[in-house]
């Protein structure tokens, strides 16, 4: 049931034209941007206020890309109806783009108010200031890599072509006063021309994609979710430019889903975990020191490339630690391996048992496995062994599949240099140390410790 979700929502958040802000002040952090897009009349609007209505009391701020439509002149007035408003060219997206920086920088700026009957924009605009989240939505937010650099998530609303033009003659014959002859020939002329052209092939720029727009509350909750969580990694990716949360998509939320379902059996398990751990160990092997070089392809022709650094060993911290090996060792042939096993007593106590490091391991770059960061003990023992046997800190990193805040604030503060990548940072603790949402015992669960995973 899950995979069937994820795969519809992988596949598959209406349209008001004003912008509202519930931020009094400006955030002392860059905002989290998130960009809708969608063909018109999908639903857009409404379903950035579903989001906003679900974040409660987080400061949100909507910005509706038809604030920035270009004001016609009296010659283009005259042939209005041969204007096309769904052309990338009817947006004033310099502007855009300098609102939108401005406001990044935790600067306030003035937004045009843009009258749909006269085609203009009019007024002195809108004064907004900058928020903790921005939803930047419109047809065309996803067109322009300009403006997709800026978000932190893109979403795209996908309706039935049908359900939007009907929802566009309601609304531009009861809000905008044109007859619905009028409204049809335009669909047909530039809308329909440009959906085709411009705004369907921004669907593949989408993180996630929610087919049936507005309607579609399963998805929408999962989109509040998901927000939720990226802003946590967003947050402490900004206090920590040492911590590194490999780019999510509906694919590896897909394994998380599968890895951390109580039902999911031990063959299961071990093969999605054992996906989500490659893409970590190859995330954090791009993290290491190269060189530039130049080789000959077999054409003759010269590649300017890169050499990594070659002077590698793991360290896995026993016993879950060592389910990361086979991967580290699958992306370096013949890497040293070493192993660290540390002992919990109670809940902030931990005592060093056993340790097998490579003798040369102070003049090698070190990468630490260990699948779960929780409280941190763990981790920052481990991280001081190595560092007490002549590793310099910058030279370690730390790998695993899920942390929580309180891991990554105990290690970031301790050790600032030590580079974390993980492949999700989870919400929180409870009160016996335990990741929450979290996927269980993982070494238990990985390798058939637990009777309820066979």
């Amino acid at each position: 049931m899950e995979s069937e979700m994820l795969a519809e929502l992988a596949n598959g958040i209406g349209d008001n034209h004003n912008v509202s802000s519930d931020s009094s002040s400006p955030p002392s952090k860059q905002p989290f941007i998130i960009g809708v897009a969608g063909g018109t009349a999908s639903g857009k609007t409404t379903v950035c206020n579903m989001i906003i209505s679900q974040l409660h009391d987080q400061g949100v701020l909507l910005i509706n890309q038809d604030s920035f439509y270009h004001s016609l002149n009296d010659d283009q007035l005259a042939k209005v109806q041969e204007h096309n408003f769904d052309h990338p060219d009817s947006f004033h997206t310099e502007l855009l783009l300098s609102c939108m920086e401005k406001l990044k920088q935790g600067q306030s700026v003035t937004i045009p108010i843009y009258d749909f009957k006269t085609h203009k924009s009019t007024g002195p605009g809108l004064e907004v200031k900058p928020a903790d989240v921005i939803i930047l939505e419109g047809i065309l937010v996803l067109h322009d890599p300009r403006v997709r650099h800026l978000m932190n998530m893109k979403i795209f609303v996908d309706t039935d072509s049908d359900l939007r033009l009907a929802r566009r003659i309601q609304r531009d014959t009861v809000e905008r006063g044109r007859n619905v002859q009028n409204v049809l020939d335009q669909y047909a002329r530039f809308v329909k021309p440009s959906f085709e052209e411009y705004i369907l092939p921004s669907k593949k720029h989408a993180d996630i994609i929610i087919p049936r727009g507005r309607d579609n509350d399963v998805a929408i909750d999962l989109i509040v979710q998901h927000i939720q969580t990226k802003r946590g990694q967003h947050d402490l990716c900004k206090i920590y430019p040492n911590v590194f949360v490999v780019t999510s998509t509906f694919q590896i939320q897909g394994m998380h889903t599968l890895i951390r379902d109580v039902k999911t059996t031990k063959h299961d398990f071990v093969f999605y975990a054992d996906r989500l751990i490659r893409l970590v160990v190859e995330h954090g092997l791009g993290h290491l020191p190269f060189t530039e070089k130049q080789i000959t392809t077999p054409t003759g022709s010269i590649y300017p490339g890169v050499v990594f650094c070659k002077r590698l060993c793991g360290v896995s911290v026993i016993r879950s630690g060592e389910s990361m090996e086979n991967a580290l060792r699958a992306c370096c042939k013949g890497i040293k391996l070493g192993k660290i096993l540390i002992h919990r007593e109670g809940n902030n106590g931990r005592q060093l048992i056993y340790k097998k490091l490579p003798a040369d391991i102070a003049s090698r770059h070190v990468l630490l496995l260990d699948p779960v960061l929780a409280s941190g003990y763990c981790a920052v023992k481990a991280i001081s062994l190595i560092i007490s046997k002549g590793v310099p800190e910058c030279n370690i990193i730390f790998l695993n599949l899920i942390a929580a805040p309180q891991g990554i604030h105990a290690v970031s503060k301790q050790f600032p240099m030590v580079k974390i990548v993980t492949s999700e940072i989870d919400e929180t603790l409870d009160h016996n140390l335990r990741v929450i949402p979290g996927m269980g015992e993982f070494g238990d669960r990985y390798f058939g410790t637990d009777n309820n995973h066979s």
